[in-house]
């Protein structure tokens, strides 16, 4: 028999559950999760888009590692990264690694909030403010324009300090390379003047210069011998003060400086796509190892970084922390740094690799001896590691 009661079963004999009217307290409750459902989708969209927003900040992270004594890719064919042609060179065993640091954000293309929030809570990485690395009005482009010019006046720098350590002797010009507008440079010096003394002593470097005319201040003329086209001039300038943007100030005359070497030999120094003066001390190394007897390296992977000047004058650099990741990444286990960049390293950094503070090229030199010749290490200081 079928039954016809709609109030009971369905239309294929399904069992039908009466409605029930809902109370007031229900359909609150229905309401209340109705709207924090809702919030909860406009705050997950409100996040993701902020996210993905560009943030006032980049993110430095360990970058490339490339070995001094190696070689590199240059039209498709390995060349040696250093080349030395008029002196006698010799095999090298091991690594004498220079490190990089890689950058995310710049000024034409911000890193996001949602790579800032990740990079905190990476130990291997800082983030900074955008203004700290990419100066007010400075370009991405003039940034790394003026790395590439720093790099190759490194090498050539690491050249001079290399020939310094051997007792190799080379002549070197300090030479105007720039002058600003509206500085007592201006219509005094031109670009391509030799300066040869300040005040009288002789001058080779551009330090040394410096030193000198902030030594003068700014109330009485500043005395310069050049040369020019050949003749011997003597002028007089009075240096400015000036601020710069994190509220330095500095004497200056508003001359951009170049040393310019002649050296006995030809070093070709090959590596694309790296700015910055920060490889000067490895390519110091680098040099000295292949061209002097023993091995530097004593066939271990070693680490460092480091401007360089003409007399060995070892100079801090940035990115101190993450370059001690990208060594410990690339397996060294001795890291050579600038004395100055120890306070930089802060805490959790990576285990089994010894950070070592160096202030010359010659302090360096000490170490690697002690490493290839397998000594007591013992002597020398280490920068704290934990």
């Amino acid at each position: 028999m079928i039954n016809n009661n709609p109030g009971e079963f369905g239309e294929h004999g399904t069992p039908v559950v009466p409605s029930v009217p809902l109370t007031p307290e229900a359909i609150r409750q229905r309401k209340r999760r109705r709207v924090a459902t809702a919030a909860l989708v406009v705050a997950a969209l409100s996040i993701g888009t902020l996210a993905l927003l560009p943030s006032p900040y980049v993110i430095e992270q360990p970058g490339p590692v490339y070995n001094t004594l190696g070689t590199v890719t240059i039209d498709e064919k390995q060349e040696p990264m250093i080349k030395i042609e008029g002196a006698p060179t010799h095999k090298t065993t091991g690594e004498l690694n220079l490190l990089t640091v890689s950058m995310i954000g710049n000024p034409d293309q911000s890193a996001s909030w949602l790579s800032i929030g990740l990079a905190w809570f990476d130990p291997a990485k800082t983030v900074v403010p955008i203004e700290a690395v990419f100066p007010p009005n400075v370009t991405t482009k003039q940034r790394n324009e003026e790395n590439q010019v720093l790099m190759e006046d490194s090498q050539q720098t690491a050249i001079a300090a290399s020939l310094t350590a051997q007792k190799i002797d080379f002549i070197s010009h300090l030479t105007v390379g720039s002058i600003a507008d509206k500085m007592p440079a201006k219509d005094v010096l031109e670009v391509g003047d030799i300066i040869t003394s300040a005040n009288g002593t002789p001058v080779t470097d551009a330090d040394q210069l410096r030193s000198i005319i902030d030594s003068n201040g700014t109330e009485n003329p500043v005395e310069l011998t050049i040369e020019r086209d050949g003749e011997a001039k003597s002028v007089s300038l009075t240096p400015v003060e000036i601020s710069s943007n994190t509220g330095q100030t500095a004497v200056v005359i508003g001359i951009g400086l170049m040393t310019q070497y002649e050296f006995p030999i030809d070093v070709t120094i090959q590596l694309d796509r790296v700015g910055g003066p920060s490889a000067g001390m490895m390519f110091a190394l680098g040099i000295t190892d292949k061209m002097t007897e023993g091995d530097l390296a004593g066939g271990e992977n070693i680490s460092g970084t480091g401007t360089i000047s003409a007399d060995g004058t070892v100079g801090a650099i940035g990115g101190a922390r993450q370059k001690v990741f990208a060594a410990a990444s690339a397996g060294s286990t001795v890291f050579l740094l600038p004395a100055g960049n120890c306070p930089d390293l802060g805490t959790g950094l990576p285990k089994g690799i010894e950070v070592f503070p160096v202030e010359t090229l010659n302090d360096s030199l000490a170490i690697l001896d002690a490493v290839s010749s397998k000594s007591d290490m013992g002597t020398f200081d280490r920068c704290p590691v934990g």
